[in-house]
């Protein structure tokens, strides 16, 4: 194929704006921010987890209160109709002593309950510590997700007007080439999954760094500067400039 000199040295710079959309497309697969957003939200939902258990902890404990609390109730209301019975005066002298000894039952029994009931408060202080360090682990986590995501949308904006800005440069230098010469670009970067064309510098294709020698290098030299060579190695167009050694 031949091609102007001038127009195949525009091939460097097309290959240079993708090389660097290609470096663009790199970072935004590899974006450490993208990491930290997954750490963030990781960290989110346990401590969202914790919490819900110190929640469920505490509504438990409150569960327990109350029915200690009910049967409290119940046991003192048993206890003021055993009294008020006996206060009575229409109790027989044996009733009288099995109200009695019921009485004391009862006494014993609400001493049980209201010393569970002072332990259940204990462990409700403590869940209540618990709950709110919980909560508060889980309002930070919520702002480290936020300021991740905020760090991560900043990059992939800044990576997007990157791209936009190098693939505009990218059209305009490919308006000015031949389209055979283009579509022959087009082909060999797909092959090669980078670039199509690289720099003839010191006798080393730029794209593969395959250095040449002997008759094909001297192939390289006697060529016409509007013939376009290829590199035997790695197939990209090689473009000869001042510093290729020839």
């Amino acid at each position: 194929m031949q091609a102007d000199h001038f127009d195949q040295q525009k091939l460097l710079a097309l290959a240079a704006e993708d090389v660097a959309l290609a470096q663009l497309a790199h970072r935004r697969r590899t974006l450490p921010e993208l990491a930290a957003v997954e750490a963030a939200l990781e960290a989110q939902r346990t401590a969202s987890d914790d919490a819900v258990r110190a929640e469920t902890g505490v509504r438990d404990l409150d569960r327990e209160q109350k029915r200690l609390e009910s049967d409290v109730d119940t046991v003192r209301q048993r206890a003021d109709r055993d009294q008020q019975r006996i206060d009575s005066g229409g109790a027989t002298p044996k009733e009288i002593t099995g109200l009695q000894h019921e009485l004391e039952s009862l006494q014993r029994r609400q001493g049980d309950l209201e010393d569970q009931v002072l332990e259940l408060m204990e462990r409700r202080e403590a869940a209540d510590s618990a709950l709110a360090a919980a909560q508060a682990a889980e309002a930070a986590a919520r702002t480290e997700q936020e300021r991740a995501e905020e760090a991560r949308d900043a990059a992939l904006a800044q990576i997007a007007e990157g791209e936009q800005q190098h693939t505009a440069k990218r059209a305009e230098i490919a308006a000015t080439v031949p389209a055979d010469l283009l579509k022959l670009y087009d082909r060999v970067a797909g092959q090669t999954g980078s670039t199509g064309a690289a720099e003839l510098k010191a006798r080393r294709c730029q794209g593969c760094r395959i250095e040449f020698y002997g008759a094909e290098l001297a192939g390289y030299r006697k060529a016409d500067p509007h013939t376009v060579i290829r590199c035997e190695n790695c197939g990209r167009v090689l473009v000869r400039t001042a510093e290729s050694g020839l």
